[in-house]
């Protein structure tokens, strides 16, 4: 495997890792800041509150971005696999 071969598989695969971990850390980084914002004006203070809600919002993203999420590291895998020296079919 060259030198280049290697980087490429490896830029690719940390992009992979972004662009697939984005809808549910985008999700918890919102739906932490909206829920921070409401206890800000309410004046209510429970470390706990924060939670339920991110938990709940994280699992609901995770489900319907799960399909779109495992058709782009079957892809990614099938094309790393394919770039392979002697595994090309």
């Amino acid at each position: 495997m060259s030198p280049g071969l290697a980087i490429e598989l490896v830029t690719r695969a940390v992009m992979m890792v972004l662009m697939v971990g984005a809808p549910i850390l985008i999700t918890a980084l919102v739906v932490g800041v909206l829920v921070s914002f409401v206890q800000a004006l309410t004046q209510i203070n429970e470390q706990t509150l924060t939670f339920i809600p991110k938990l709940i919002a994280v699992a609901i993203v995770g489900i319907l971005a799960l399909p779109w999420m495992l058709r782009n590291l079957v892809e990614y895998m099938t094309q790393a696999l394919n770039m392979l020296p002697g595994l090309a079919s």
